[in-house]
C-alpha cells in the first residue's frame, strides 16, 4: 500500500512516500505558500512524484497536518461569528471565570475580552432552559425566537453560528432543534452545537470551544474542499485523512464538521514522528523537540504514551479550551527566529519570525534582519554547498551583514552577536521544556532529546547541555519528521460525558452503561467512515478529582465491564497521579468521577520500520572540513570541523565532535565533547558533553 504524509509547516512544506509493502521510502521539501498551503501541497506532491517515479493513481492515502485553523485563531482571522444561547447568558464568554491570566497586572490583556470569538451584538439569547442532573426540560425552546435569532445574523452577515444552551451537555435536544431550524434559515452558514464539540460541563470553556469551532469553521471547510480538489487534480485518488490535535487522524468530513480538532495538527504530527523514532531506538522517556522555522514544539512520551493536556492547561492564544489534545508546549523559537534589542536594551530572539518571505537573509530572498539561522551561517555551521542537500546556496555575506548591523548595536563582533543569538535561543527552548518537566515532577535528566524539525538537530545538544540530559537522538529524516509522523497513527475519535458519580455511592450499572453508549457512537462513526469492527479498539478513562477540588486529573480504566474491584483500582491509580502531580495525597478523602471517556481507534495502514543498514566508513562519508566556532570553557574558539554526509555514515562507528552531519531535510551539530553514532535503523544517536558513555 503507498500512502503520502505531508505537514506544512511556516517555511517549508515536507512530503514522505512510503510503501508499506516494499518498505521504500522517499522525502522532498519544497517552499510553503502561505497564501494558500494547498497549492505548496499540490506542486509538492508533483514534484514528489515526478522525482521518485511514484505513479500519482496508486497513492491510495494521503495524510496531512496543517495550521490553518491555528493561524486563524493566532492571527484572529476567523469568520463573522454569531451565538444563540439561553437567555441572559450570552455574557458568558466575555465574564469568564475568576481566574485572570496575569493575577496582579491591571494592564493586563484577557484574549476573550480583547479579541471576542463572537462579538456581543451578534450574542442573541433565546428562550429555553434544561436542568441538571439528567437535563430535563424546565422550558420548551421558543423556535420562533430561533428563527428570529437566525434572521437578525443573516442581516449581520454571519457566516458561522455556536449554538450554546446551559447543561446542554446532559441533554443535546435543544442545541439540536435550534441546530436544524438555523441550517434552515441560514443556508450554507457554518453551524455548530456545543454538545456535539464539547459535551462536558463548564460553560465558559464549552461555549469557547463551540466558539472557536466556528470562528474557524468557514475557512478550514473551504481549504478541505480546495486541497481535496487540487490533490485530485494531480491525479490522486487518494484518501484525504488530516490529523488531530489527539494524535490520531480524522476523515475530511470529520474535520469539515469540528475542525477544533486539529488546532495542534502540525505540532501532533511531531510528537508522534518522535516517539516512533523512540521506539525504533529502544527509548521508553523521550521529550520532543521539534523546531522548525517559526517556532518549536515540545512534546513528553514515558512508556510510548503521549502526555494529556488537562482541562486547566488545554489553551490556545489564551483561549480554554476542552478539546482532546496532546500535551503540548509552543514558543516563537525557530530558525527564522529574529534577533533583535528590544526598547529596553535588552538582547532577544522572537517570537517575531522572518517566516518563509523573505526568510532569513541567508537564503537570498530579501531578508534584512539576523534570524538564528543567519547566526548558524556566520558561526560556520551551515554549508552554503550542503544546505537542502545543495538545491538551495546560503548566501553568507548576507548573513554576515544582518549580524555585524546587529553587533554594532550590542558593542560586539559579529562572531559573538551570533554566539549569542544562539546562546538566547538555547536558553529560551531550555525554560520551555523545564515547564513541561522539572514543574511537573519529571526530570529530564532521565529523558532522551529526540531532535527533529529544519533546525532541531542544530540547537538540541546545546539545549541537552542546558537541561542536563544524557542523549540527543535524531531521526532518520529529522526535517520531515512530523510528516513521517503521520504515517504511523491510526484513526482516532474521541469522547466524552460528565458522570458526577462520588465513591461510596458509585452507580456502576449507569457508569457501564454510559461507557457502553459512548462505545456505541464511536463504532457507528468508525463504520461510517469505512472501518470494519475488527478493527477498532477503545481506550476507557475519566476524569477524577477530590471532592470540593477545581480541577481533575486523567486516570486510564481498565478494559472491560467496571466491576467493584476494578472501581477500587481507578481510585488508587488516581491517589498514586495525585501525589506525582502534586506531592501529597488524601486517602480517606471521596473522590469524584466527574467525566468518563472512551477513545476509539481504527487501525489504518503504517509506514515500515526502517531496514537495517551497513557498509560504510567515516573517510568516505566526509564531505569537507571548514571552519566552525563553538562556545568552550576558554571563549569562543574556532575548531577545523569536519562535515559528514549523513547517508554515508557507518552504522556503529562513533565519532567525536566538533563535527557536522549536513543531509537534504537538515544539519546536525555535534559539538565538542559530545560523541555521535548513526545506529544501522538510521537514527543518529549523541552522548552529550560530560554525561556521555552513561547510556548505550
Amino acid at each position: 500500500m503507498q500512502l503520502i504524509g505531508v505537514d506544512v509547516g511556516g517555511t517549508f512544506t515536507d512530503l514522505v512516500f512510503a510503501d508499506t509493502d516494499s518498505g521504500r521510502t522517499e522525502i522532498h521539501k519544497v517552499a510553503t505558500t502561505p497564501e494558500d498551503p494547498s497549492r505548496g501541497i499540490r506542486s509538492g506532491v508533483r514534484a514528489l512524484c515526478e522525482r521518485f517515479s511514484i505513479p500519482a493513481g496508486e497513492v491510495e492515502h494521503l495524510f496531512h497536518g496543517t495550521t490553518i485553523a491555528t493561524n486563524a485563531v493566532l492571527q484572529h482571522d476567523g469568520a463573522r461569528t454569531g451565538m444563540v444561547t439561553t437567555r441572559k447568558y450570552r455574557d458568558i464568554l466575555h465574564i469568564g471565570r475568576h481566574q485572570r491570566p496575569q493575577h496582579y497586572s491591571i494592564r493586563q490583556e484577557i484574549p476573550w475580552q480583547d479579541r471576542p470569538l463572537v462579538q456581543r451584538r451578534h450574542r442573541i439569547g433565546v428562550t429555553e432552559r434544561l436542568v441538571p442532573p439528567r437535563g430535563e426540560v424546565l422550558v420548551a425552546l421558543d423556535e420562533d425566537e430561533v428563527r428570529a435569532a437566525a434572521r437578525t445574523l443573516r442581516d449581520a452577515g454571519v457566516e458561522a453560528v455556536a449554538v450554546c444552551f446551559l447543561f446542554s451537555y446532559l441533554n443535546p435536544e435543544h442545541e439540536e432543534r435550534a441546530r436544524d431550524i438555523l441550517e434552515e434559515e441560514l443556508p450554507g452558514c457554518f453551524v455548530t452545537c456545543s454538545s456535539a464539540v464539547s459535551p462536558q460541563f463548564r460553560e465558559f470553556e464549552r461555549f469557547t470551544t463551540a466558539a472557536m469551532n466556528a470562528f474557524v469553521g468557514p475557512r478550514v471547510r473551504r481549504y478541505v474542499e480546495r486541497l481535496a480538489s487540487e490533490i485530485a487534480a494531480e491525479g490522486l485518488r487518494a484518501d484525504l485523512h488530516i490529523m488531530s490535535s489527539n494524535g490520531g487522524v480524522a476523515t475530511a468530513k470529520m474535520v469539515s464538521e469540528r475542525p477544533v480538532m486539529t488546532l495542534l495538527s502540525g505540532p501532533a504530527a511531531g510528537v508522534l514522528g518522535g516517539a516512533w523514532t523512540g521506539d525504533i531506538a529502544r527509548r521508553e522517556r523521550l521529550i520532543t523537540f521539534d523546531m522548525g522555522g517559526t517556532s518549536a514544539d515540545i512534546g513528553i512520551v514515558t512508556g510510548g504514551r503521549f502526555s494529556e493536556a488537562s482541562a486547566r492547561d488545554t489553551w490556545i492564544a489564551g483561549y480554554p479550551l476542552l478539546a482532546s489534545m496532546i500535551d503540548i508546549h509552543t514558543i516563537g523559537a525557530g530558525g527564522g527566529s529574529i534577533a533583535h534589542v528590544d526598547p529596553g536594551g535588552g538582547f532577544r530572539v522572537g517570537p517575531r519570525s522572518a517566516g518563509a518571505e523573505p526568510g532569513p537573509a541567508a537564503y537570498g530572498r530579501g531578508g534584512r534582519e539576523p534570524t538564528v539561522t543567519d547566526a548558524n551561517v556566520v558561526l560556520g555551521r551551515l554549508h552554503r554547498d550542503y544546505f537542502l542537500g545543495g538545491e538551495m546556496r546560503l548566501d553568507e555575506s548576507a548573513a554576515a551583514r544582518t549580524l555585524g548591523t546587529l553587533a554594532e548595536s550590542l558593542g560586539l563582533s559579529a562572531t559573538e552577536a551570533a554566539e549569542g543569538v544562539l546562546t538566547i535561543v538555547t536558553s529560551n527552548m531550555a525554560n520551555a521544556i523545564r515547564s513541561r518537566t522539572v514543574q511537573k515532577g519529571i526530570d529530564p535528566r532521565e529523558y532522551a532529546l529526540v531532535a527533529f524539525g529544519g533546525a532541531g538537530p542544530l540547537h538540541a545538544v546545546d539545549v541537552a547541555v542546558e537541561l542536563g540530559a544524557a542523549e540527543v537522538i535524531v531521526p532518520r529524516y529529522p526535517g520531515i519528521t512530523s510528516a513521517m509522523g503521520l504515517l504511523t497513527t491510526d484513526l482516532k475519535y474521541d469522547t466524552i460525558r460528565t458522570e458526577f458519580q462520588v465513591s461510596g455511592g458509585v452507580d456502576l450499572a449507569r457508569l457501564n452503561a454510559d461507557l457502553a453508549a459512548m462505545e456505541g457512537e464511536l463504532t457507528d462513526r468508525f463504520r461510517a467512515d469505512g472501518i470494519d469492527a475488527a478493527d477498532i479498539t477503545f481506550v476507557r478513562g475519566g476524569d477524577l478529582r477530590y471532592v470540593g477540588q477545581g480541577y481533575e486529573l486523567r486516570v486510564d480504566f481498565p478494559p472491560g465491564e467496571v466491576s467493584g474491584a476494578a472501581l477500587a483500582s481507578i481510585f488508587e491509580r488516581f491517589h498514586a497521579q495525585h501525589e506525582a502531580e502534586y506531592g501529597h495525597v488524601f486517602t480517606e478523602s471521596a473522590i469524584e468521577i466527574v467525566n468518563v471517556r472512551v477513545g476509539g481507534v481504527g487501525s489504518m495502514p503504517k509506514i515500515a520500520r526502517p531496514r537495517p543498514r551497513t557498509g560504510g566508513s567515516l573517510a568516505a562519508a566526509r564531505v569537507d572540513t571548514g571552519r566552525c566556532l563553538f562556545r568552550t570553557a576558554s571563549g569562543l574558539e574556532s575548531f577545523d570541523t569536519p562535515f559528514y554526509a549523513r547517508d554515508r555514515l557507518p552504522a556503529g562507528e562513533r565519532f567525536a565532535g566538533p563535527a557536522i552531519v549536513v543531509q537534504q531535510d537538515s544539519t546536525t551539530v555535534v559539538p565538542p565533547g559530545s560523541e555521535a553514532m548513526a545506529h544501522e535503523h538510521g537514527h543518529l544517536v549523541i552522548q552529550v558533553g560530560e554525561r556521555k558513555g552513561e547510556h548505550t
